[in-house]
């Protein structure tokens, strides 16, 4: 059998119960690649950023979170897409306020982190590279 070069998932999450599906959904996918069953700590981090980037999604944008995650044999790429305005920017931290942190942990968690808009909504990508997979940009 041939080596993957590159796969991918797409689903969309709606407001209502879309965290929760969305963890579980991309859990189950990650199950899947071999690497993932011996590097538990970077597929919680990934769960942790489906979870915070859905839920930006629905809080922020009162919006139907669009997820995929794609492997292209590099890097696990979670991308999180919503109809709202704007770039996401990550705030800063304020200890007084239960949330408000969902960006600054994603990339605290991600080895990349990229935001963008357009004129149907805004994205944002985070790369996690495997254990022991080298940096393909040279850097920590």
């Amino acid at each position: 059998m041939a080596d993957i070069r590159a796969v991918g998932w797409a689903k969309a999450f709606p407001v209502s119960g879309g965290v929760e599906a969305g963890r579980r959904w991309a859990r189950n996918h990650l199950a899947s690649l071999e690497w993932t069953k011996e590097a538990s700590e970077t597929v919680d981090d990934v769960i942790l950023t489906v979870s915070e980037l859905i839920t930006n999604a629905h809080v922020h944008a009162h919006s139907t979170a669009q997820l995929v995650l794609a492997w292209d044999n590099r890097c696990l790429n979670v991308y999180v897409s919503d109809s709202g305005p704007g770039t996401p920017m990550p705030q800063e931290t304020d200890t007084t306020t239960p949330s408000g942190r969902g960006l600054t942990i994603v990339d605290a968690v991600a080895d990349e982190l990229h935001m963008c808009s357009s004129r149907h909504g805004k994205a944002v990508s985070a790369c996690f590279y495997p254990p022991g997979h080298p940096n393909p940009h040279g850097t920590p």
